[in-house]
């Protein structure tokens, strides 16, 4: 079993995106990349812990490859805005993939470098690629929200 950690803004739809995917063991959304300790949601919110909200995703590179998560987190979100995605606002809600090991940066680099060069988009993609820090899972009520109270994001 291998993590992977993706930041496309809104934790709760980028959580629904993965879970149903087969070998996608399990999916726990949460705060990463930031200096505070044990953030609670309303300290990320401030956009003053450096924190993103992120997903956590456990899968099994048997089942799926690590190519085909990026491939979802590419489709899910627009990866050319700076700190926001939609509606929402804030360096929380930046694009970013925290890598876990040398293999996983050297294909979010070069995924990221053939999404710019394909055109799909005009402006630059803005995707922070960065070791994975410590991941401080959300609330209860956060995790797999969409699934506990209906909604979606349009993916």
């Amino acid at each position: 079993m291998e993590k992977a950690t993706f930041a496309a803004g809104c934790f709760w739809g980028v959580e629904e995106a993965y879970y149903d995917e087969p070998g996608v063991l399990s999916t726990r959304v949460g705060y990463t990349g930031g200096t505070l300790e044990q953030p609670s949601y309303q300290q990320v919110c401030t956009d003053t812990t450096g924190h993103a909200e992120a997903v956590e995703v456990t899968f099994d590179p048997a089942v799926i490859s690590y190519g085909q998560l990026l491939k979802i987190f590419w489709q899910i979100h627009d990866p050319t805005q700076l700190n926001r995605q939609g509606p929402d606002l804030g360096s929380q809600y930046r694009s970013a993939i925290f890598y876990h090991n040398e293999v996983q940066q050297c294909q979010a680099e070069a995924s990221r470098d053939a999404l710019q060069q394909s055109g799909r988009y005009q402006r630059t993609v803005m995707t922070e690629i960065v070791p994975a820090v410590t991941f401080w899972p959300a609330e209860e009520y956060h995790q797999q929200y969409h699934r506990k109270n209906g909604g979606g994001c349009g993916f």
